[in-house]
C-alpha cells in the first residue's frame, strides 16, 4: 500500500491541465539535463508549477492535434513578447530557440507587436500555457496566444528551460506525452481522483479523465515511440501510480524530442 503524501503546492496554472511532481529525481547528466535548483533537489514535491496547452474550446483535444495544427516546414513565425523585463524576455528567447536546431522552423522575436502570429504575455496569476500550433492564427489579435505567469529575474535556468521549451512545443503543435497513444501509465485511479478532488484543483472525475487519463488517437496523431524523458511529459508522482512507475523532472529536450520534431518539420 502506498501512503499518499503529495504537496499541496500543486497549482492549476495553464488553461490546459495540471502537472505532477516526482517523489524521486533522477541524477541529471551534464549533456542531457540542466542542474535542478536547490529547492527542487531538497523537495522534489515542491512548488513545480503546471505548464499546459490551450485549445479554442478550452478542452484538451483528442485526435488530429499535431497533424491538423502543425505549421508548414520552413515557416518563420513572428513572436511578440508583450511585457516582462528585458532580462526575462532574453531568457525566453534563449530557450525557445532551441527548437530551431532540430525543427525547420524559425522564430523572429519582437516586442509589443499585436500583429505577430504568436503573442506572449507575462500575466502573473494566469499560469503558463499556449494554444496548440496553428490555432494561434484564430485568436483575436488583442489576446495572447501564450503566457508565462511565474517567470522572474530570479527564476532558475532549469525552470525557464522546462517551461519555455514546453510551451513553445505546444506552439509547434506538440501534445502532452502522458497522453501519448501508446502510453501505459499504471495510474492508481482512486488515488488520483481523491487527490485532484481537493485543493487547489477541485476537479471532478470527468476533469481528471479528460486531463490525465484520455489518450490521443493513433490514426490521427503523428507520434514517435512513447518517451518518458520528453520535455512534453508531466512529472508523475509514484504515489499516484500502481507499482514503481514515476517520471521525474524533464527540463530539456530529450533525444527522442529532437529526432521527432525533425520528422514533423524536416529541413
Amino acid at each position: 500500500m502506498k501512503i499518499l503524501k503529495l504537496s499541496q503546492t500543486f497549482i492549476v496554472a495553464l488553461a490546459l491541465t495540471t502537472t505532477f511532481y516526482s517523489c524521486k529525481k533522477e541524477v541529471p547528466t551534464a549533456s542531457e539535463e540542466l542542474e535542478l535548483t536547490q529547492e527542487q533537489s531538497n523537495n522534489p514535491l515542491g512548488d513545480l508549477k503546471i505548464c499546459t496547452e490551450r485549445t479554442l474550446d478550452g478542452v484538451t483535444p483528442r485526435g488530429a492535434v499535431l497533424q491538423a495544427k502543425k505549421w508548414v516546414p520552413g515557416t518563420t513565425l513572428k513572436v511578440s513578447l508583450n511585457g516582462g523585463t528585458s532580462a526575462i524576455r532574453a531568457k525566453v528567447i534563449q530557450f525557445a530557440k532551441q527548437w530551431e536546431t532540430y525543427a525547420n522552423i524559425k522564430f523572429t522575436f519582437v516586442t509589443n507587436d499585436r500583429t505577430a502570429t504568436i503573442r506572449v504575455g507575462f500575466k502573473s496569476g494566469d499560469g503558463s500555457w499556449s494554444y496548440l500550433g496553428t490555432d494561434a492564427k484564430l485568436i483575436s489579435k488583442s489576446s495572447s496566444t501564450m503566457n508565462f505567469g511565474w517567470l522572474t529575474a530570479t527564476t532558475a535556468d532549469s525552470e525557464y528551460s522546462r517551461v519555455v521549451i514546453h510551451e513553445f512545443g505546444h506552439a509547434l503543435g506538440m501534445i502532452h506525452e502522458h497522453q501519448h497513444p501508446l502510453v501505459a501509465i499504471p495510474w492508481d485511479k482512486p488515488a488520483v481522483y481523491a487527490y485532484y478532488a481537493g485543493a487547489p484543483n477541485y476537479w471532478s472525475q470527468a476533469d481528471v479523465d479528460n486531463n490525465l487519463f484520455a489518450k490521443y488517437s493513433t490514426a490521427q496523431t503523428n507520434y514517435s515511440a512513447y518517451d518518458k524523458a520528453s520535455i512534453m511529459h508531466y512529472a508523475v508522482d509514484n504515489a499516484l501510480t500502481i507499482g514503481d512507475f514515476e517520471v521525474g523532472w524533464n527540463t530539456v529536450l530529450s533525444p527522442t524530442d529532437k529526432a521527432f520534431i525533425g520528422t514533423v518539420y524536416p529541413f
